[in-house]
């Protein structure tokens, strides 16, 4: 399994025995896709702006403007970025804070991503005492305490539920019903519906909806137009594409990216 290094580091983070430590990345000036990976300590990939997709334990990832993926230690996982991106990793050495043993996508406070950011300025190697040392003890506190996200959608490694994933991640404004996939997949109407619930846990029609709202927040957040991502995905009209995003997220489109750029003037700070 491959093993990836911080950009602009010699020493690996995961050679270490520090409790937290972070790291900058601007997309533009490294690959925006890393291939499948994973690392001793647990990983938050926080997204400072544009937005990351993470496959990870059969589901994919959005990250979102200030949200971050947790991926605890160990597991295989894989990142791809807009072009936009501004990221900041943070790893977590093992045991040391009570974080989930599974993938979520966490809300980060304003406050915890500054702190975020400040432990980015530090090296990996800081002083075992003194200010770094108690700032990510607080960060780690902090961090157990963040509210989880819905923006995941689970996949499956059988070959006819990666195929509608696939199929449908290539073109998501096909609007086939679950009998034209199910022909297509040379699938029963019945038996494909059974398969999709128990692969996902989702019906189909959950799951095409969870599958446009990763799509949609990856575009929204790379700069597209609502109105451009609201074609793209197939829908009727804007409204009805505002209403789906409302409707899962709680705020309409343009209301939840505003939300989340309140804090980003902080970016100018070393990442301009």
């Amino acid at each position: 399994m491959a093993h990836v290094s911080l950009p602009g580091y010699d020493l690996d983070p995961d050679e270490t025995d520090r409790p937290a430590v972070a790291s900058r990345l601007q997309v533009a000036d490294y690959d925006a896709e890393i291939p499948v990976h994973q690392h001793r300590k647990g990983q938050l990939i926080l997204a400072l702006h544009g937005a990351v997709t993470c496959e990870v334990a059969n589901a994919l990832w959005i990250v979102p403007p200030q949200c971050g993926v947790w991926i605890p230690g160990g597991m295989p996982h894989s990142n791809r970025a807009t072009a936009n991106a501004r990221l900041c990793y943070l790893f977590v050495e093992p045991g040391v804070v009570a974080l989930p043993q599974h993938c979520v996508t966490l809300s980060i406070s304003p406050m915890l991503r500054e702190m975020i950011l400040h432990l980015a300025d530090a090296p990996l190697d800081y002083p075992r005492e003194g200010h770094t040392a108690r700032l990510a003890r607080v960060v780690l506190d902090e961090l157990a305490r963040m509210p989880a996200e819905r923006v995941y959608l689970p996949v499956s490694d059988h070959p006819k539920i990666r195929a509608l994933a696939d199929a449908l991640s290539a073109n998501p404004a096909d609007r086939g019903t679950i009998a034209d996939w199910a022909r297509r997949l040379a699938l029963g109407e019945r038996t494909l519906t059974r398969l999709i619930a128990r692969e996902t846990g989702l019906s189909f029609g959950r799951w095409r909806q969870q599958l446009h709202l990763l799509i949609a927040i990856r575009e929204l957040a790379a700069g597209a137009a609502v109105q451009r991502v609201s074609e793209s995905l197939g829908y009727e009209s804007v409204t009805a594409f505002i209403t789906m995003f409302k409707k899962t997220l709680g705020l309409s489109p343009t209301r939840y990216f505003a939300a989340r750029s309140r804090s980003q003037s902080a970016d100018a700070r070393g990442e301009g």
